[in-house]
């Protein structure tokens, strides 16, 4: 008998790999909010593997242009477009879909994926930078969301929207107070819309990435990775690997796709089981002023 040896979740396909026929958007539009960097242009990128017509809004306007480019350079890639947005500015949202349906048509599919967030302790967040994140992310995903919705609902047509979430709506999270109540706000947006708008043919789905490393990610979230495991981020997830960014992508696809239509008010995790984790005996409690590097909290 030999000593069991683990190997983990098996690797993705390769990049490029298709997760649905080819042409499964062909025709169709969608909408990706923080489309320009990061997770949001590997969620793009998939959809326009596909054949979809893209519009990728971003408040960062020196990266929408380079990813317009790279993401039309896609096989099998349809128009794209892109614009600026600041998603808390509900006039905004609207002239973003304004310019989306005359140029391509109104969206068939919108990926809320912008987002804010900073590591905190709870007791040191001022009112500005609590609303910074709430009002990006759980506000500014509703507001989309809402102008998406009443523009299907009033064209009786069917549409799918899919919100990127965060494990710690669920557990909660030290240092991410802000973040955690904004998400599990998103969450409960899945839930609630999915009933609400299911009737007229809108389906609303939820997707959680786990561990994705990318060259977008803020220095705040590399930094802590390198902190916490600067050569073994593959040995601290159960998988024994982290996540390629287009599984993300994939897995965004297919809820919006044709082949998911019966699912709906669904939150999926893609994180190899990351966030259900459990030590028999748990690891030393530090407090997250420890972790971030701060001293006592003074008035």
């Amino acid at each position: 008998m030999t000593d069991e040896i683990p190997r983990g979740l098996p690797a993705p396909p390769p990049l490029g790999t298709a997760a649905l026929p080819p042409g499964t958007y062909g025709g169709q539009v969608v909408l990706v909010t923080g489309g320009g960097t990061g997770l949001g242009k590997a969620i793009a990128a998939e959809f326009a593997r596909l054949g979809a017509d893209l519009v990728i809004a971003s408040r960062r306007a020196g990266q929408l242009k380079a990813a317009q480019e790279e993401l039309a350079a896609v096989p099998g890639a349809g128009r794209v477009t892109s614009a600026l947005c600041d998603i808390r500015d509900p006039e905004r949202i609207a002239e973003v879909f304004d310019a989306a349906e005359a140029a391509l048509g109104l969206p068939d599919v919108l990926v809320n994926n912008a987002a804010a967030n900073f590591p905190c302790p709870a007791e040191d967040l001022t009112p500005g930078a609590w609303r910074a994140v709430v009002d990006t992310t759980l506000t500014g995903t509703w507001f989309t969301t809402r102008e998406f919705g009443r523009r299907h609902l009033a064209a009786a047509t069917p549409g799918s929207i899919v919100n990127i979430g965060a494990s710690y709506a669920w557990t909660g999270g030290p240092g991410f107070a802000h973040s955690a109540a904004a998400k599990a706000g998103v969450k409960n947006l899945v839930e609630t819309l999915a009933v609400e708008w299911g009737p007229y043919g809108i389906q609303v789905n939820g997707l959680v990435p786990g561990l994705f490393p990318h060259a977008d990610m803020t220095e705040d979230i590399r930094g802590g990775l390198e902190h916490a495991a600067p050569d073994a981020l593959d040995s601290r997830q159960p998988a024994l690997r982290v996540g390629a960014p287009r599984e993300l992508g994939w897995a965004a696809t297919f809820l919006a796709s044709p082949f998911a239509r019966f699912i709906t008010g669904h939150t999926l995790v893609v994180d190899g089981a990351n966030w259900q984790r459990r030590a028999l005996v748990n690891p030393e409690v530090i407090p997250i002023r420890t972790q971030l590097g701060r001293g006592p909290f003074t008035p």
